[in-house]
C-alpha cells in the first residue's frame, strides 16, 4: 500500500461512511475492533481483504497498515485497546462473530469516547469478556503473490458467475491445473472451490448492500439457483440473504 499514514484520530469512535467511501491506508498504535452497525465493511491489507456484515466485526492489530471500504451506508464503530492489551492473542486481522450482547456493548462504548467514568470502564471490561468468547470466522480473501495465481483470481473477481473449472481458467492464463491447485493450498490454505465460494460471498454481500434482489445476486455471483445461494449464505452467516439488509441496519 502507498501513502501510508499514522492515524491521529481517537482509536475509539463512531462515524458514518457513504456507500463506496474509503478510508485510505493508515495504521494506529492501538488494536482496534472495527464494527459496522449497518452496511458491509471491507478491511484490506497487503495480505488480503477481510469482510464483515452486521453480525461480524474485524480485529485489526496495532501497527497493521490497512484501509477501509464501505459497501452500502456504513455505520462504523471503532473500539481501541492499548497495544499491550490483546485479549484475543491475535497478531493478524481476524473476523469475529458479534453476539447481540457484544453488539450493544460496542454501540454503548463508542457513544461517548470522551467519557472516562467508572461505569464506562466496567462496560469495557464486559466488552473484553464478550470479545474473548467470540468465534473466529474465515471471511477473508487473501492477496495472491504468484502471478499465475493472481491471473486466475483476477478472472474470477471480474466475473463471479464464470463457470469455468480450474483447468479451464489455467488454460486461459497459461498455467496447469495441478500447479494452480498446489498454489491455492500453499498460498491461501484452501482449495480453489473454497476460495471461489469466499469470493462469491464477498461479491454477494456487496450487491445485497446495494439492495439488489436475492435472485439477481444469486445469478450474478454464480449460483445455479436462488435456493442454492440461500443455503450457502445461511451456512456462512447464520441468516438468509433476504433478511440481510435489515440485520446489517439493526444487528443480529
Amino acid at each position: 500500500m502507498s501513502n501510508i499514514r499514522h492515524d491521529p484520530t481517537a482509536p475509539t469512535r463512531a462515524q458514518a461512511l457513504a456507500a463506496g467511501e474509503r478510508i485510505d491506508a493508515h495504521r494506529h498504535d492501538d488494536h482496534q475492533i472495527v464494527y459496522a452497525g449497518s452496511g458491509v465493511l471491507a478491511v484490506t491489507t497487503d495480505a488480503g481483504t477481510w469482510f464483515a456484515p452486521g453480525n461480524r466485526a474485524i480485529w485489526v492489530p496495532a501497527g497493521t497498515v490497512h484501509a477501509h471500504r464501505a459497501h452500502g451506508h456504513l455505520d462504523l464503530h471503532l473500539v481501541g485497546l492499548p497495544a499491550a492489551d490483546n485479549p484475543l492473542g491475535l497478531d493478524a486481522p481476524t473476523v469475529l462473530a458479534v453476539s447481540p450482547l457484544l453488539r450493544e456493548l460496542i454501540l454503548a462504548y463508542t457513544r461517548d469516547p470522551a467519557d472516562d467514568s467508572p461505569e464506562r470502564r466496567r462496560l469495557l471490561a464486559v466488552l473484553r469478556d464478550q470479545l474473548r468468547a467470540s468465534l473466529q470466522q474465515p471471511l477473508r480473501l487473501p492477496t495472491p503473490t504468484d502471478p499465475r495465481l493472481a491471473a486466475v483470481c483476477a478472472l474470477v473477481h471480474a466475473d463471479p458467475a464464470d463457470p469455468r473449472t480450474l483447468a479451464d481458467l489455467g488454460a486461459a492464463t497459461g498455467a496447469g491445473e495441478r500447479t494452480l491447485s498446489r498454489l491455492f493450498r500453499h498460498e491461501f490454505g484452501m482449495t480453489f472451490p473454497q476460495w471461489r465460494t469466499q469470493s462469491r460471498l464477498y461479491h454477494a454481500l456487496r450487491l445485497l448492500a446495494e439492495d439488489t434482489p436475492v435472485t439477481t445476486v444469486a445469478h450474478r455471483c454464480g449460483w445455479s439457483s436462488a435456493s442454492a445461494f440461500i443455503a450457502v449464505f445461511r451456512r456462512s452467516f447464520g441468516y438468509t440473504p433476504g433478511t440481510h439488509n435489515g440485520r446489517t441496519r439493526q444487528g443480529r
